[in-house]
């Protein structure tokens, strides 16, 4: 029997979203697969993100949105420092010749997230259009890069996006072992600090459930950022103290 073909709207620049729970379901060929079209502009990528959808797409494709049920994140105050990875931090926090900046190199950062190579993985989704839409995003206050530094060189990093304190990891890369996780567990830190709960994670990988995230129903974090989106903005500042959150039982998250 043929299978009966799955409606996918297609988006004109300016059109709004299609209601999220009317993304492709989990026995399609497109697991949460929203619609298509649109553009990369910062006014419909916020709209994206604080309903709780983004884009991924490959060379080639039209720019295709998406609602994964259920859905990724990283609850902060479950974020798993293994002993190996609380050795190479307090090594690293206490290194002068180390530090973590924030938003100080976020085209190098994502455009580093597009040519690292992956292992499994063929090209990247992170196409020129993307880098170019994500940069604009970033002069906009609404994306950051979040780096490690080591003797002066860029060692590895990660970008999110934040609508209010929704925030909603990206990608991330490591040019020396553990310093992307090392961005991460700085992200987690100023997350604590800002009582922040969550680090949106997108899709199921077995790299961030190792790192403590899970998955929650699609109606359970869209409810979570439309609280999340409507909190002021905050700094995005890294400060050395905030590395006592890792250090320390958990008692800041909300």
């Amino acid at each position: 029997m043929t299978q009966a073909r799955v409606h996918l709207p297609w988006l004109a620049s300016g059109d709004t979203f299609p209601p999220v729970n009317s993304a492709w379901e989990i026995d399609s060929v497109a697991p949460g697969l929203l619609c298509a079209g649109g553009d990369l502009s910062v006014s419909t990528l916020r709209a994206a993100y604080q309903d709780g959808i983004f884009p991924w797409f490959s060379a080639g494709q039209p720019i295709l949105w998406w609602s994964p049920a259920p859905r990724m994140v990283l609850e902060v105050g479950n974020f798993k420092l293994s002993s190996s990875l609380k050795k190479t931090l307090k090594k690293f926090v206490n290194d002068p010749d180390c530090e973590i900046r924030i938003d100080s190199a976020f085209a190098r950062v994502i455009q580093t997230c597009a040519s690292c190579p992956r292992p499994g993985a063929h090209g990247t989704w992170i196409v020129p259009d993307m880098v170019k839409a994500y940069v604009e995003l970033h002069h906009a206050g609404l994306a950051h890069s979040i780096e490690t530094w080591a003797k002066g060189e860029l060692v590895g990093g990660l970008y999110c996006v934040a609508i209010g304190q929704a925030v909603f990891g990206e990608s991330m890369f490591y040019r020396q072992p553990d310093a992307s996780k090392i961005a991460l567990a700085a992200l987690v830190s100023l997350c604590r600090h800002h009582h922040i709960s969550q680090i949106d994670c997108q899709q199921n990988t077995a790299h961030l459930a190792s790192l403590g995230a899970h998955e929650i129903p699609r109606p359970e974090f869209i409810e979570r950022i439309q609280a999340l989106r409507q909190r002021p903005a905050i700094d995005w500042v890294f400060k050395s103290l905030y590395w006592q959150y890792l250090f320390a039982p958990n008692t800041d998250s909300a």
